[in-house]
């Protein structure tokens, strides 16, 4: 089964295009995880706990497991979230050339999509490509205010370079395996990648801590309706200022995320 598929049986079973971002920044784990010394792993199972009747897919940041610790802290991050049969995607943004690019596609080994960074071309993605069964969502227009200093560009072909972006990702969709990583912070900007590219679907991020367009987010970015809205920030640190329990207030925060982009399916 293709990562597409699984994921399409997953947002039908649950109802949920939720994309729940697990990156446990150490700056703002709250006190009491702290006090308790909870490493990244058990905090994640917590989070998984309470999120996962809500998630199409976890999306962990591989930022934050990049330490002697952390490949481990992620391996049993992957292995829970698959015992709950929710899919992984993981944001590592790779991109790179010859033996690295094939070194850096080993990690599909262990989840089942990952994000790629297309500034390289073709030949530093082939790796990833060329991996059938898993997802690989390219980088085309991030959610970041800066994203706009070169990904819209405009080329001597009069198109942006983003918009250039969706077309060659189209062409390398030899596997059906594409997606494209498209922020929800510029929803004109979604609607015309769409245009160009009516079959791919989205990873949409943007919505939440960062504001994103959540109708725009679902009605641009799901094909047949798969594909994924991204929270981090929104729903894993929901908790902060909450008077409930922390990982209660993640799952409250996951459900309600999930029933408001409902509201637009």
């Amino acid at each position: 089964m293709t990562f597409f598929e699984r994921l399409g049986g997953r947002i039908r079973a649950r109802e949920t295009v939720v994309s729940v971002g697990l990156d446990p920044d150490p700056d703002r784990l709250p006190a009491t995880v702290q006090d308790a010394d909870l490493p990244r792993w058990a905090f994640n199972r917590r989070i998984i706990d309470a999120t996962h009747e809500h998630a199409a897919c976890f999306k962990p940041n591989a930022a934050f497991y990049e330490d002697s610790d952390g490949w481990r802290a992620l391996r049993e991050t992957v292995a829970y979230a698959h015992g709950k049969d929710v899919p992984v995607l993981l944001d590592a943004k790779r991109g790179d050339i010859g033996n690295t690019a094939r070194q850096y596609a080993n990690v599909l080994e262990m989840v089942d999509a990952i994000t790629v960074n297309p500034y390289l071309g073709r030949d530093a993605l082939d790796p990833f490509l060329s991996r059938g069964e898993k997802g690989i969502f390219v980088l085309c227009r991030t959610s970041n205010p800066g994203g706009a200093d070169l990904q819209n560009l405009e080329l001597a072909s009069g198109e942006p370079v983003y918009e250039r972006v969706a077309a060659l990702a189209d062409l390398w969709n030899e596997h059906g395996n594409v997606g494209l990583v498209v922020g929800a912070t510029a929803p004109e900007e979604l609607e015309s990648v769409r245009e160009i590219v009516p079959d791919i679907p989205f990873l949409v991020p943007g919505v939440g801590a960062q504001g994103g367009d959540e109708r725009a987010a679902i009605e641009h970015g799901l094909v047949d309706g798969v594909g994924l809205v991204n929270s981090s920030r929104g729903i894993i640190f929901a908790g902060e200022d909450a008077h409930s329990d922390y990982f209660e207030a993640a799952g409250a925060a996951a459900k309600r995320l999930k029933r408001q982009l409902n509201e637009h399916r």
